[in-house]
């Protein structure tokens, strides 16, 4: 399998927001913001595993730091940060621009971990990364930092699933002595 550049997948995505995509103080809903999300990582994915599709396993670090208002357009820029053997990790990161000022803000952030799917739905490998500038390499080093944090959460909630499971097995009631 050929290793594929960053650049190869990197995607930019635009949505104006409307009437319809904001609450009734004129703040764009959280959950359209996160929609898009989804959609930018998702073709920044494919992209990247050309001739797959690909799921979303994850969204790591959903970070809201200001509203975007109606009429403003969101522009939401993916990247894949990390490839491993089952699953790669995308940052997106939404700015939303009002368009008659020009002014643009950061207004999310978010990692999404995705799969890529063969023809009969079962993960598979995605091409490996090249990665072609500094920053590049720094987001690769962050994201299996968050990798295997997510790993290690993981083992830790199994343990104390185990741990109540165990504690709450039932063991043979013990009855009083009623004579």
């Amino acid at each position: 399998m050929e290793a594929r550049k960053v650049s190869d997948s990197e995607t930019v995505a635009t949505h104006r927001a409307l009437p319809s995509d904001a609450n009734p103080a004129g703040n764009v809903h959280g959950g359209v913001i996160l929609k898009h999300i989804d959609l930018a990582g998702a073709v920044c994915a494919m992209r990247h595993a050309r001739g797959c599709t690909v799921v979303t396993a994850s969204i790591d670090r959903m970070e809201f730091k200001a509203p975007a208002h109606v009429g403003e357009l969101l522009i939401l820029k993916a990247s894949v940060n990390m490839v491993s053997s089952k699953s790669m990790e995308v940052g997106v990161r939404v700015e939303s621009e009002n368009l008659l000022t020009g002014d643009v803000r950061h207004v999310a952030s978010a990692y999404l971990t995705f799969v890529a799917m063969d023809e009969n739905r079962k993960p598979t490998p995605a091409p490996p990364l090249v990665f072609e500038s500094q920053t590049h390499i720094r987001r690769n080093e962050e994201a299996m930092r968050r990798r295997e944090l997510r790993q290690e959460e993981r083992r830790r909630e199994k343990l104390a699933q185990e741990r109540m499971a165990s504690a709450e097995s039932p063991e043979p009631a013990k009855t009083k002595e009623l004579y």
